[in-house]
Parts: C-alpha cells; sequence; structure tokens
C-alpha cells in the first residue's frame, strides 16, 4: 500500500513540475528552463541530505550518474520529438516506454507477476496513453525520426527508475543529489549550445545582403511566426526570449518547478526502496508513468482547461489500477 501511495505522489508532484515548466517555457526556452529546474532543484535535495542524511558511495554515486545522464537524454531527445512530430502521439508514446520498459526489465530479471497484477498494469498503461492525449493543432506529420526520439526519450525516463532502484538503500537521498548536478550539467550545456545558435540565427537574420532578392517564396516567412525573429522577439510561445526574462512571477515558477521536480525524485526512490517484493519496480515505474495526471488536473484548476472525456476516462482507469495494484 505504502509503495502505490508514494508511487501515486511522486507522480502526481511530476505533474505539477511539468505544468509549471510548460508555464514557464512560454516565456523562455524550454531547454533554458528545465536546465535552470534542474539546477535548482539540487537546493532541496542538499536540505533534504542534510536533514534525512545520506552516504556518498561509489555504487549509489553510479547509479546515480546513470539516472542523471538518462534523465537528461530524454529530456533532449523528447524536446527534439515534439519539435518534428505530433504532440498528441509522441507524448504518450513517451510516457507508455517510460512504463513499459522498466516492466520488462523486471520480468526479463525473474519477476513473477500475479494475474490482477498484470491486468492493472495494463490498465494503467492505457490510461497512461488517454491522460497523455492532447490536441493538436499543429498539422505536423508523424515521421519515422519522431518516433524513434520518442521512444529513446521514454527509455530514458524509464532509465531513471531502474537507475534509482539499484541505488543501495542506505546511500539515501546521495545518488539524487549526483543525478541532479549531472543533469543541470548537460541540460545547462544544451541550454547555452542553443542560445548560442539561435543568436548566431538573429545575426544573420540583419546582416545586410544576408537574404538575396528572390531567395525567400512569397508567403514562406509569416509576419510574428518562427521565421521572423524580430517580429517574434517578446510574443508569448515565441522561440525568442522576451527581453524582460525575469520578472518576479516567472521566477517563482522556475524555482517551483525545480523544486516539484526534485521531490517527485525522493518520493519514487522512497516507493522503490519501500518493500523487497520484486513487484515493487514494475508497480511504480507504472503508476509513475501517469505524471499527465498532476499536468491536467493543475491545468484545469489554474488555467481552467477543461479535460477531455479520454482524459476523464484514463484518471478513472488510473485510480481502478492503482486500487488494484494496492491489493495485488
Amino acid at each position: 500500500m505504502i509503495t502505490v501511495v508514494l508511487g501515486l505522489a511522486g507522480a502526481l508532484v511530476y505533474g505539477f513540475a511539468d505544468f509549471l515548466g510548460g508555464l514557464a517555457s512560454r516565456r523562455v526556452r524550454p531547454v533554458t528552463v528545465a536546465a535552470l529546474g534542474a539546477a535548482i532543484g539540487i537546493v532541496p535535495l542538499l536540505v533534504g541530505l542534510v536533514l534525512l542524511g545520506g552516504a556518498f558511495t561509489w555504487t549509489g554515486s553510479l547509479w546515480g550518474a546513470v539516472a542523471g545522464l538518462s534523465g537528461g537524454v530524454g529530456v533532449l531527445l523528447l524536446y527534439a520529438a515534439l519539435a518534428i512530430g505530433p504532440m498528441s502521439v509522441l507524448s504518450p508514446l513517451t510516457a507508455v516506454f517510460a512504463a513499459v520498459v522498466p516492466v520488462l526489465v523486471a520480468v526479463v530479471r525473474g519477476t513473477v507477476l500475479s494475474p490482477v497484477a498484470v491486468v492493472a498494469l495494463v490498465v494503467a498503461v492505457v490510461a497512461v496513453v488517454l491522460v497523455a492525449a492532447v490536441r493538436d493543432t499543429s498539422g505536423a506529420r508523424i515521421t519515422a525520426r519522431g518516433v524513434v526520439a520518442a521512444g529513446v526519450a521514454g527509455c530514458g525516463f524509464g532509465g531513471i527508475v531502474l537507475a534509482y532502484d539499484m541505488t543501495p538503500p542506505g546511500a539515501g537521498i546521495a545518488p539524487l543529489v549526483v543525478a541532479r548536478v549531472l543533469q543541470a550539467v548537460l541540460l545547462g550545456a544544451a541550454a547555452v549550445v542553443v542560445a548560442v545558435r539561435a543568436a548566431h540565427v538573429r545575426a544573420a537574420s540583419v546582416r545586410p545582403g544576408s537574404v538575396r532578392p528572390g531567395s525567400v517564396r512569397p508567403g514562406s516567412v509569416r509576419p510574428g511566426g518562427a521565421g521572423d525573429p524580430a517580429a517574434s522577439a517578446g510574443v508569448p510561445g515565441s522561440a525568442v526570449p522576451p527581453v524582460r526574462w525575469w520578472r518576479s512571477r516567472l521566477l517563482v515558477v522556475v524555482i517551483a518547478c525545480g523544486v516539484f521536480d526534485a521531490l517527485a525524485n525522493v518520493f519514487i526512490q522512497a516507493a522503490l526502496h519501500s518493500s523487497d517484493d520484486p513487484v515493487t519496480l514494475p508497480v511504480v515505474s507504472v503508476l509513475n508513468a501517469l505524471y499527465p495526471i498532476g499536468t491536467v488536473v493543475l491545468a484545469g484548476v489554474v488555467l481552467r482547461e477543461r479535460l477531455t472525456p479520454p482524459q476523464w476516462t484514463g484518471i478513472g482507469l488510473a485510480l481502478a489500477a492503482s486500487v488494484a495494484l494496492a491489493l495485488a
């Protein structure tokens, strides 16, 4: 029972972090928000390390580094996938891979699932797909590249759960600190690369003679669109950050995003080490993939966004699967 409670708590808090990250990404590049959130998340983990204790062992640090690398790569590939394909398809696909990969690893290791647990896990995966389904009006097409990127991103997120499962119970929060530091470095480097590249693109766009007569087809650059950097600067949702980046409200949102994300990792690791039952890993991995519930619920409360019938169905199935897993 405690495993299910901790797993669901981790998923909900992950969802809250994603919602806040999405809000901040309307003003700042998503990769920048992710990097700052990862860096901010180091602080509460260090506080938790002092209060709750932990030990930096070679084994724990190694698996913490694996978790950080896996999570950082997962985030970057998810951004890449959503940039080239429809979110309505690739986002649920990522969540499914994140849920299924640890389950398969557990089964390969020899974990035997009861019939009730198998049905509950399948229902939970279906719930993940329904809850993660979002409207997509971009008109983007599904490509093999986008599908592969989304699948590997999901494997990266599943790798976080697998790595935390391998950390020694006595290590406490120490492996999470290692993971968060490595993830912050990786995402920070990616954010710098993106910023430098964008600066070069803007410089080239205003350089005299950089656009040859006849080189731009009529209608190929929409006024205010992504191809018009000057017009898109400061526009919400634009790829170009606004001039006034860090208003107090935006700063609070980014800080809360980083704290919630760090707290979710604590819940997930605690759930993985809450029981010696081999079925703990597949149960926690599938519950962890239910993080879109936290996102859509908070979007409904804060932004007054209405949940679609499939999302309501997914939430109902998720609750039913969680009860079944708790009783299995």
